[in-house]
């Protein structure tokens, strides 16, 4: 080949970045725990650990990582309500959250706010991997220790049947907050909403479960084993 001849190198091709994950949670050693295991998965980067459910939304907000993974128990705003407004600033985060909670309702509310994903605190390293693998190729992940076919009307209970059917999604978070020793004006500051309105809420719940104070609420709530609301 003459010298003056072109050569073509043949270059590897680029490596792909990592996915970028946010990790909130209110404990550091969770937070620490759960970034060691995303980490460790090929393919994915923690990019920011953050305490608050405020430093969560102010973080996607400003970096937009590809996925978020919050805990339901955050306290200064709920993770329901940073979802809801992920959703509604057209950010590209897809959220997920991670709780000990694995009942019906509660699942299926936050799938509704826009979630793409639940995962049980007991889920493991390979359940994890299959959940961030899922979210990154725009699927929905549940934790397969959650009855998936309950979730979608197989639970064995007529429709109608169960009196948590019939709150609406705000009902439901106000009386999940309300057994949870939460005062009116603390839930009006996790949901964003006045003290009026969470005091409507909390009056239209209770006609509908024919409780009459929060008293009844919480042994409904351990009746219905869902007692264990504080993370």
């Amino acid at each position: 080949m003459p010298a003056s001849a072109a050569q073509t190198i043949a270059l590897p091709p680029p490596e792909s970045s990592p996915t970028q994950v946010l990790i909130a949670d209110e404990l550091t050693l969770v937070r620490e725990g759960l970034a060691a295991l995303c980490n460790s998965i090929a393919g994915f980067h923690v990019m920011s650990q953050v305490g608050s459910a405020a430093a969560a939304l102010a973080e996607i907000q400003q970096e937009e990582p590809d996925i978020a993974l919050l805990d339901l128990g955050l306290t200064d705003l709920a993770a329901t309500e940073v979802i809801r407004r992920v959703r509604e600033q057209g950010l590209r985060t897809r959220c997920a959250v991670f709780s000990v909670r694995k009942d019906r309702k509660t699942v299926l509310e936050v799938l509704r706010t826009g979630a793409c994903g639940y995962l049980l605190k007991s889920s493991t390293s390979e359940q994890m991997a299959d959940a961030l693998s899922q979210f990154t190729q725009g699927g929905i992940y549940v934790s397969p220790q959650i009855e998936v076919m309950s979730l979608f009307g197989e639970s064995g209970r007529r429709p109608g049947e169960d009196p948590l059917e019939s709150l609406s999604s705000r009902e439901f978070q106000v009386f999940s907050l309300l057994v949870e020793g939460v005062r009116a004006k603390e839930i009006a500051a996790r949901l964003a909403l006045s003290p009026k309105t969470i005091d409507t809420y909390r009056s239209s719940l209770m006609r509908k479960l024919d409780i009459h104070d929060v008293a009844g609420l919480v042994k409904f709530a351990i009746k219905r084993d869902l007692a264990e609301l504080r993370e």
